[in-house]
C-alpha cells in the first residue's frame, strides 16, 4: 500500500484572478463546470453533499448535480431518506465539487428547500424507467435484511407498472440549495493556492474576498 504521505500533487494547471474571475458566482460556477464537461472528466456533475442534524453531528455524501441556475443548485432524492430528514431538521447545507484534472475545487454554502412538484415531476419523468423503478423499490437509508429483498420489490415494482407510465412517487422529490457563500479554488504550485469566496450582501449581491491559501 502506498505511504499516503509519498503521495503528492504539484499543482501547475493555472491561477485564479479577480481580474478575470466573473462579479457573478453562479456564472463564474457555469465556466468551470463547462471546462469539466469540456474535459471529459469522470462525472463532471458529482458532488459531495453536507448536512447535520440537530445535535450537530455532521454527514457528507456523494451526489449528482441536476441543475443550477440564479436560484440555487438542484440534486434529487427520497424525502425519507437521512439527509432528507436532515434537511428538515436543519434546512441548511454546503456543497463540494473537486475536479481533479483541472486542479480546482468549488465548495457552496446556504439554505436548501424543496422544488415545486412540477419540477420534481418534470426531472423524475426524464430519467430511465429503470432508475423511475427503483426510485420506488429504496426506502433509501432504511435498514433491510439482504439484497434479495430489494431484488424481489423491485420485481413486483415492474410487474405493478407494466404497460404504462411510472408515477412519480410522494415520497421523492427535488431540493435547491441557494447559495449564500461560494468559494473556488485552484491549485498552485508550492500549496499557495488561489481562493476566491463570494458572499452574499444585504442588496442581494455579491461581494469577493480572496482568501489565504
Amino acid at each position: 500500500m502506498p505511504d499516503p504521505k509519498e503521495l503528492r500533487t504539484d499543482y501547475r494547471k493555472g491561477g485564479l484572478d479577480e481580474s478575470s474571475a466573473s462579479s457573478d458566482p453562479i456564472a463564474q460556477f457555469a465556466r468551470w463546470f463547462d471546462d469539466a464537461v469540456a474535459a471529459n472528466l469522470p462525472d463532471p456533475n458529482a458532488m459531495t453533499l453536507a448536512t447535520s442534524a440537530q445535535d450537530g453531528m455532521p454527514a457528507a455524501r456523494v451526489l449528482l448535480l441536476k441543475g443550477f441556475d440564479s436560484r440555487g443548485f438542484v440534486f434529487f432524492t427520497n424525502y425519507t431518506s437521512r439527509k432528507a430528514r436532515e434537511l428538515e431538521a436543519n434546512p441548511r447545507a454546503a456543497m463540494v465539487f473537486f475536479w481533479a484534472k483541472l486542479e480546482r475545487q468549488a465548495r457552496i454554502e446556504g439554505t436548501v428547500q424543496k422544488v415545486s412538484r412540477h419540477e420534481s415531476e418534470e426531472y423524475f419523468q426524464s430519467r430511465p424507467r429503470e432508475a423511475q423503478i427503483g426510485a420506488w423499490a429504496s426506502h433509501q437509508s432504511g435498514q433491510i435484511a439482504s439484497r434479495a429483498l430489494l431484488d424481489q420489490r423491485q420485481k413486483e415494482l415492474e410487474a405493478r407498472f407494466a404497460g404504462g407510465p411510472v408515477p412519480l412517487p410522494d415520497f421523492w422529490g427535488g431540493y435547491r440549495l441557494a447559495p449564500t457563500c461560494l468559494e473556488f479554488w485552484q491549485g498552485r504550485p508550492g500549496r499557495l493556492h488561489d481562493r476566491l469566496c463570494y458572499s452574499r450582501i444585504a442588496d442581494g449581491g455579491w461581494v469577493i474576498r480572496r482568501l489565504e491559501p
